[in-house]
């Protein structure tokens, strides 16, 4: 089955007409995308959108054997005229299954939100599963035996509607996942494609044509990341965004409740408002054995907080203490979490602060942990496939 990307942006196209960001400035040349449309093997057509002819026509196809036009989502501003020679575009009500005269099979998925999704079945057996912008299956809850070969779904907008396949068995490690209804909620080109990679997906310039049930594109998701920031530098979120495509994530925070601290409780708050529902929290320092064990993918914040009460318990603060035995068993401990690091099998991302380019602490003791905090960092990161650096929201790839 051959699946043509007629068009791979958000409705209204990208850069949307007449909007000054930046992302839509710099979406030019590949990265500039038409709304998003969907041609199977030249007999079924999803989504028919302004210009669609012309868009087949670039990429060497006609659409004189279109059997069916399928409509995903309600279409908004004026009617879209449709070519001559192709039938009327429907929406199938959810759960109606149609079998076309060319040996497709296409069953309406029910959506979350307003829309309908298409399941189709190809006449050699290949599966694919196309979403609408803004949409995730509803009433995913029985596992699937076998995954679709091809998901075509809004992954930017809707991270959590891969996660929910995932859940099921509906999307597995060889289910090749490419973006559709790109909008400029990221800035396109390689910072599209970076998060994307990260969610085991890719995007695809307009008018490509895949052949589903190929695998040799599908990007491998690292095991073990490192994410890297200062101080409120959107590095949190960018190792939450990392995992929020995977369903049952387990997140490790390191910090603890700290008492009577209203500060503190409101940023622990604030953190565990945005995490997906799905994900669970432990509360622990103790990370050897979260690493030894099988099971879903642990985000661990932070770090610096481990290392923070590492220290402690080892008498790190006390000149005493660290000379007489402190620092030989704190290099035991990061010795200990980075060999765990190595041998796990979960996928893991961590984050930690990077505080050694700035002012040199004004204390014995602040400088000794800026030390073993450069020192933890880079053992941690030495043992990951890969390590960001996120500086001001922006994420800077140093590894992988």
């Amino acid at each position: 089955m051959e699946v043509t990307l007629l068009g791979t942006g958000a409705p209204a196209g990208l850069p949307r007409p007449d909007c000054p960001c930046a992302a839509c400035a710099s979406a030019l040349g590949p990265d500039a995308r038409a709304a998003t449309a969907v041609l199977v093997d030249g007999a079924l057509l999803l989504d028919l959108t302004p210009g669609v002819a012309f868009a087949a026509a670039r990429a060497g196809h006609s659409l004189g054997g279109v059997r069916q036009v399928l409509l995903s989502h309600p279409h908004d501003g004026p009617a879209v005229e449709v070519p001559a020679g192709l039938p009327q575009p429907v929406r199938v009500p959810d759960g109606r299954e149609l079998a076309l005269l060319t040996g497709h099979r296409v069953r309406a998925v029910a959506m979350d939100a307003g829309g309908t999704g298409y399941a189709v079945t190809g006449p050699d057996g290949q599966r694919l599963l196309y979403l609408p912008p803004g949409g995730a299956p509803a009433g995913l809850e029985e596992p699937r035996a076998e995954s679709y070969h091809l998901v075509l779904a809004d992954v930017v907008a809707r991270p959590d509607a891969l996660a929910r396949l995932r859940a099921v068995g509906s999307a597995g490690p060889t289910t090749d996942v490419v973006a559709v209804h790109l909008d400029h909620d990221v800035p396109p080109g390689p910072e599209t494609r970076r998060r994307l990679a990260a969610a085991g997906a890719r995007a695809v310039p307009d008018g490509s044509t895949l052949t589903v049930g190929v695998y040799e594109d599908v990007p491998d998701v690292p095991r073990r990341t490192l994410v890297l920031g200062g101080a409120r530098s959107g590095k949190s979120v960018e190792a939450e965004r990392r995992l929020e495509s995977f369903p049952d994530v387990l997140y490790v925070a390191t910090g603890g409740t700290r008492g009577a601290d209203s500060e503190w409780a409101a940023r622990v708050a604030l953190h565990r408002d945005r995490r997906p529902g799905s994900w669970r929290t432990t509360e622990t320092t103790d990370l050897v054995p979260l690493l030894g064990r099988d099971g879903p993918p642990l985000l661990i914040d932070c770090l610096s907080l481990w290392l923070t009460d590492a220290m402690d318990a080892v008498g790190a603060w006390d000149d005493a203490e660290w000379a007489g035995g402190g620092e030989k068993l704190l290099r035991e401990r990061v010795r200990e979490l980075t060999d765990a690091v190595r041998a796990t099998r979960r996928t893991v991302v961590a984050v930690s602060n990077e505080v050694g380019s700035g002012i040199v602490p004004a204390t014995a003791s602040g400088r000794r942990y800026r030390d073993e905090l450069g020192r933890l960092n880079a053992a941690f990161a030495a043992e990951c496939e890969q390590v960001l650096l996120v500086v001001a929201g922006q994420a800077l790839v140093l590894r992988g």
